[in-house]
Formats: C-alpha cells, structure tokens, sequence
C-alpha cells in the first residue's frame, strides 16, 4: 500500500517548509490528508502568495480544522504518521495537554494513542520554561519535536535548498525513505589536518 501521512500546517512562521514537505510526499507516492488551523492559514496568506485553496491542492485530501468528524480524527483510519510542520507553541501545548478542541489537535492525539510516528516542527525562539515541559511531555508519549534549523555543515546553498534538507530529515523521521537527503559523510581530513596543525 502506499503511504499515508497526515500533515498539519500550524500558526507558527514557516510554512513553506509544510508546503514543501506535501510536494515531496506526493513525490514519494504518498497519500496526503491535510488540516490548517485558522492561524496557519493566515500564516500561509501572510508568508506566501498562494491562497489557502491553492494550498489544498498540493495534498491529496484536505479538511477544516472545524471538521472533527473527519476520518483522520478515528485511529481506524489508518496512517504511517503525522507531521505538523510547522508546529507552533499553542498546537504544541494542546498536544502535550490531550486538547482535542480541533481537527488538528485530535489527528495529533490519534497518531500518539495508536503509537504512530508524530513529528512536530516546533518554530518557536526564544522558549517559556511552559515550552520545554511541553516538548518533554511530547517527547515522553512519543513525538518526535524536531526544530526545522538549517544544516549549516551540508553548506545549503540557499534558503531553499535549506528547507529541503529539513523535509527530508521530517521524511525520514516518518520512517519514510528520502531521496533527497544530504547526509554527512564526516570531516574533510584537510581541514581537520590544518585545525590541528594550527
């Protein structure tokens, strides 16, 4: 069967990297189902040109964050996971607390209960001590909370090929294979050899 993932856009600043992220699943054959929260629509309208419609059509399925009866929101409907990307500090909050007050949150406590993979790209900077007992709560029922920060080791040439390298790392999270990652293949030897000579 091919994959299923869920995607979820949050009211956090980067929604480029959801957007980029539904274009690379549908990449790998996967079947898309995605939720925006009505901030992560503003954010999409205020960070990009494109429109909240022409967003839905770079997924496979989508629905209202008001939709809470969708099949997402059942852990009979079966799925390889879940990304929220971004994820703000309110989504995170609601997930770590077991807030279903929307579709997104309840597709969120779904993938956790069920023991599916859960990626959450928290973009959020500098973090509330309120934050950091979230993420661990995350954490400990299972998320994976990833913060989308470029590989500046892989030299990303742009600000694209950045938010690429951070798809891939989330596709991979998934347990999805990633044609596009750049992996680090180690130290180049000369440059280690002139730190050491210095």
């Amino acid at each position: 069967m091919r994959p299923r993932v869920v995607v979820g856009i949050s009211g956090a600043s980067g929604a480029e990297i959801g957007i980029r992220l539904l274009d690379e699943l549908r990449l790998l054959g996967a079947e898309t189902h995605l939720v925006v929260s009505r901030a992560g629509g503003m954010t999409v309208r205020q960070e990009t040109d494109m429109s909240l419609q022409a967003l839905r059509g770079h997924a496979a399925f989508s629905y209202a964050p008001s939709e809470i009866g969708a099949r997402i929101a059942s852990g009979s409907f079966r799925t390889d996971g879940m990304v929220i990307a971004p994820c703000s500090v309110s989504t995170l909050a609601k997930v770590a607390q077991g807030i279903d007050s929307t579709l997104l949150t309840r597709a969120a406590h779904v993938t956790l209960k069920e023991r599916r993979r859960l990626v959450l790209l928290l973009r959020e900077s500098p973090l509330t001590l309120a934050d950091i007992r979230n993420m661990e709560v995350a954490t400990l029922m299972g998320a994976v909370v990833a913060l989308p920060v470029p590989s500046f080791y892989l030299r990303p040439a742009s600000l694209g090929q950045a938010i690429d390298d951070i798809v891939a790392r989330t596709i991979e999270h998934l347990g999805l294979p990633a044609p596009g990652l750049r992996q680090w293949q180690g130290l180049d030897r000369s440059h280690s050899q002139q730190r050491t000579e210095r």
